[in-house]
């Protein structure tokens, strides 16, 4: 069982090790794209929870905090394209409140912090989070001398230069500001200019973007500060690191000074005294959020007296007298316009709503999924309606509901369809449940003579895990499939392209967004991956059921592309003893059987196995060894390994022929403990197992 199930409070001291490890290198690796490449990949939402379970991990085993753990660090690594600036005051982020509870409990352990009394006031001041950049920006004798972004916290890049081109950030300081003056802030773009920016993209046939948050950091952190320059963004001043003398003893003061040095300030930044006050000003704020001209995603709270501040002090990376309360998921209302029906790899027909244009969190959103027949149905919705949308850095957002008062007299049902939308008038199925009634995914039948369903196998054949060619992207497979001159509709097109260009009239590098290198550049990766190893290749083939796992299960018991496509072509004509050794093959099952038959069964499918097998070289794969000391024995690895990572401990078990098991059960013939371990050892323990340690398992499979 992956650690990442476990509820916390159920957790041995040897899994919170395990899960503590997985949360620092996929935190770290969030942050490196959130931070480092302005290009996040999960939600704000999904990444806080990632965080909260690190914390409580931490908070149950204080003991095991890892150096790497996020708790102790700020951002990310900064960028090699940029000079260094090490900061002279720390820039440390804040702590997230999720609900008017956590606030409740901030503003109380203040109080006891403090020694005062549980009503007494305390005054604090509430702003917008605006989602943007961190910038400080340091000035020396009135002159902006350098600006960074915030990197790790401790050390940021330098992007003086293009700091200076953005209109609310003053070279020179207005009033009578301190000698020394580090101004922090949130560099962003308004909704409007961001979509201006995008249609001018589009006009120019350029790549658009997908956020302003994203867009504004991007543009700050070029090296061309001309770029900088053509991008209009916005700076909010709101706090400060290094200051030679202070002009106000409060945080409502100094930013009020730093207004009168020339800096842009919220406006929406209040006083309040007491939690009440201060949820009063937050769910002011979340009503205006939709009308805003720019992306905020909660209300920052900080303690307005500068004494007090000093005397609460720090947390770790975060300060006591400031929290972040978070908003939930956005959502705006807008019109349905109409529903699209999407084909997926598998036939899958998934309902895609087409919505009036909305920006939702700083991204105009239009469309947004409807997953089944059976969701249309339990929402109510029609054509015409207008309807909730919540956006949570999804791809594709969700529709909530729709609004009753504002049915139009014109609405109309949507009618799934019972052929498929490529015209072929291919059926659409509906797939059976174990327990016999009607499933809820529909299919076109059609398989690779539908259209969609071609394109997104090529898909599925040229990605990561599979054939994995450089180049050729999701992009790349619909131009080569609509492009007259060098069709490519099935895997075996792919490997014929370049002799194919050379024999063309109208060579690819003289079609629109290629040119000579990039085309040879695709035709080398192609080239370089003529020879494939069996499991990508059977991962390839895109055949239901049949994902990674699966396929380098199949490919070590076959062995052999010859021996797999034999195997399988005699499950598809019924052989009883093929299937019966297929299905003898651990976590491999009549689905999986079912698919594999089937898949080979269908005409056009042999067809186009046997076309690809002839352009490529399929590599055997790495047999088992059935006669190691550990063949045929379920293995368990726990504890800290010092001498292998616990992947390539599975994978040296599997090819002496053993099976790695997670859990202790009375099957488990034997226990590779490292330091750390915990619960394994007891369950092993109370089923007589054998347990050794690392140096004795590489003595026992003949590897000291």
């Amino acid at each position: 069982m992956s650690t990442a199930k476990i509820p916390v409070d159920e957790m041995t001291e040897s899994q919170a090790i395990d899960e503590l490890a997985r949360l620092a290198a996929e935190i770290a690796e969030h942050d490196r794209r959130y931070h480092g490449e302005d290009a996040p990949t999960i939600t704000d939402a999904e990444y806080d929870a990632l965080r909260r379970r690190n914390l409580a991990v931490e908070q149950r085993f204080p003991a095991l905090v890892r150096e790497d753990s996020s708790s102790r660090r700020v951002g990310a690594p900064i960028s090699e394209k940029f000079e260094k600036v090490r900061h002279k005051v720390p820039m440390l982020s804040l702590d997230n409140a999720f609900s008017d509870e956590d606030v409740i409990d901030f503003v109380a352990r203040i109080r006891r912090y403090l020694k005062l009394d549980a009503d007494a006031p305390i005054a604090m001041t509430a702003e917008p989070k605006i989602d943007g950049l961190s910038l400080s920006l340091r000035y020396e004798g009135r002159r902006l001398v350098s600006a960074a972004t915030r990197g790790d916290g401790q050390v940021g890049e330098n992007v003086t230069a293009n700091a200076r081109v953005v209109s609310d950030i003053p070279n020179v300081l207005a009033g009578d500001p301190p000698d020394i003056l580090e101004v922090r802030g949130e560099v962003y773009m308004t909704h409007r200019d961001f979509l201006a920016l995008n249609e001018r993209q589009e006009a120019e046939g350029k790549q658009t973007y997908v956020n302003p948050r994203n867009t504004a950091a991007g543009s700050l952190r070029q090296l061309d500060s001309s770029i900088t320059a053509a991008r209009p963004l916005k700076f909010f001043a709101y706090a400060w690191g290094e200051v030679s003398r202070m002009p106000a003893d409060t945080q409502m003061g100094m930013v009020e000074a730093l207004k009168v040095f020339g800096f842009a300030t919220n406006p929406l930044m209040r006083l309040c005294r007491t939690a009440d006050e201060l949820l009063e000003q937050y769910h002011s704020i979340e009503a205006e959020r939709g009308s805003l001209s720019y992306d905020i995603d909660g209300v920052v709270y900080k303690v307005d007296d500068l004494a007090l501040q000093q005397r609460l002090g720090f947390i770790s990376r975060s300060p006591r007298w400031a929290i972040a309360h978070k908003f939930p998921a956005e959502q705006a209302t807008t019109i349905l316009k109409g529903i699209d029906i999407q084909v997926g790899r598998t036939g899958a027909l998934t309902p895609v709503a087409r919505l009036e244009p909305v920006t939702v969190g700083g991204v105009v959103v239009t469309n947004a999924t409807l997953h089944n027949a059976e969701e249309i149905e339990r929402l109510g919705v029609k054509i015409g309606d207008t309807v909730t949308v919540q956006r949570a850095g999804d791809v594709i957002p969700q529709i909530l509901n729709y609004v009753p008062e504002r049915r139009p007299a014109d609405a109309t049902d949507f009618v799934f369809p019972e052929t498929c939308p490529c015209h072929l008038e291919t059926p659409v199925i509906r797939e059976g449940t174990a327990a016999g009634g009607e499933g809820v995914v529909r299919r076109c039948s059609g398989e690779f003579a539908c259209p969609f369903q071609r394109i997104e196998h090529l898909r599925l054949f040229v990605s990561r895990r599979a054939f994995d060619i450089e180049g050729l992207g999701e992009k790349q497979i619909e131009f080569f499939f609509h492009d007259p001159d060098l069709p490519v509709r099935s895997p075996a097109d792919i490997f014929t392209l370049a002799a194919r260009d050379r024999q063309n009239m109208k060579k690819l590098k003289d079609k629109d967004g290629w040119g000579a290198t990039s085309a040879q550049n695709l035709f080398d990766a192609i080239e370089a991956r003529r020879t494939i190893p069996l499991d990508r290749m059977v991962y390839g083939l895109g055949i239901r059921h049949v994902g990674e796992r699966t396929a380098t299960t199949l490919a070590r018991a076959y062995g052999s592309w010859a021996d797999f496509h034999d195997a399988a072509l005699a499950v598809a004509e019924g052989d009883v003893h093929a299937r019966e050794e297929m299905d003898a093959l651990d976590d491999i099952g009549d689905a999986v059987i079912d698919a594999v038959a089937a898949y080979f069964a269908e005409e056009h499918n042999r067809a186009l196995v046997e076309r690809l097998a002839e352009e490529v070289n399929v590599e055997d794969a790495e047999r088992p060894i059935t006669d190691s000391p550990v063949a045929g024995q379920t293995i368990v690895f726990t504890g800290a390994l010092e001498r292998m990572s616990r992947d390539e401990a599975k994978a040296m078990a599997e090819r002496l022929g053993a099976k790695v098991a997670g859990s202790v059960s009375r099957k488990t013939d034997l226990v590779v403990a490292g330091p750390g371990a915990g619960s394994k050892l007891k369950k092993a323990a109370e089923f007589d197992i054998e347990v050794i340690d690392e140096d004795a398992w590489f003595e026992r499979i003949g590897k000291e």
